[in-house]
This record gives structure tokens, C-alpha cells and sequence, in this order.
């Protein structure tokens, strides 16, 4: 019943550059229930999930962390567009799908992650 609410509260994050944070999973003993809820927030967008115990931490590192595949693909998004603009257009199919501006920031958004998250390892 709160899915489209928590979809809304994405966008909306989205829409002003700022990130988002899932809200928090109190039963701590719930090991699954907590992964099951940060799968939940990554696929809906979320940045990561609002903690209260240190045991949570290597759980939601895990979930929300992009993976090197993730990066891979989003740093040639990137490439690819950055190529298609300096020939004069704005828009580029890369292995088959269409990359407009709209991917490219959030491969951008993407990488960015995966480097702060590098520096703090």
C-alpha cells in the first residue's frame, strides 16, 4: 500500500539531486526481513536504507553497493554519450538500447557512488 508513496519520495529526490534513504527496519533479529527490505529500496530506487545498529551495516553495504558489472556498464553509458555529443548528437544506442541524457546522469550518479564508496574502503 506505500509503494507508490515511496516511488513518489524517489522522484522527488531525484528531481532535486539529492539522495534517499528507505526508512528503517526495527525488528533486528529479522536477519532476512532486513535483507528482503533493502532489495526492496534498491529496486525502488532508494540510495540506501536509514540504520539504527551497527549489525545492519555489511548487510545494507551489500545491497545498495553497485556492482562492478554495474559500474563497468555505466562508465561506457557515459563514454558512449560523451562520443555521441563531440559528433554532434545527443543520443546514442549502446548494445541495443537507446542512452540519452536521462541514463547518462544516472550513470554518472552511478559511478560517483561506487567512488565514494572506494575511498571509504
Amino acid at each position: 500500500a506505500l509503494l507508490p508513496f515511496l516511488s513518489h519520495t524517489v522522484l522527488a529526490a531525484r528531481a532535486h539531486g539529492v539522495a534517499v534513504l528507505d526508512g528503517v527496519h526495527l525488528n533486528l533479529q529479522d536477519d532476512e526481513g532486513f535483507e528482503a527490505s533493502c532489495q526492496q529500496g534498491r529496486a525502488l530506487g532508494f540510495d540506501g536504507k536509514t540504520l539504527i545498529h551497527p549489525k545492519t551495516i555489511e548487510t545494507a553495504n551489500i545491497a545498495f553497493a553497485p556492482s562492478s558489472e554495474e559500474v563497468q556498464q555505466a562508465r561506457r553509458k557515459i563514454e558512449a554519450f560523451a562520443e555521441a555529443q563531440a559528433a554532434g548528437t545527443a543520443l546514442v544506442v549502446l548494445d541495443g538500447k537507446l542512452v540519452e541524457e536521462l541514463h547518462v546522469r544516472e550513470a554518472t550518479r552511478l559511478v560517483q557512488l561506487a567512488n565514494a564508496i572506494a575511498i571509504v574502503d
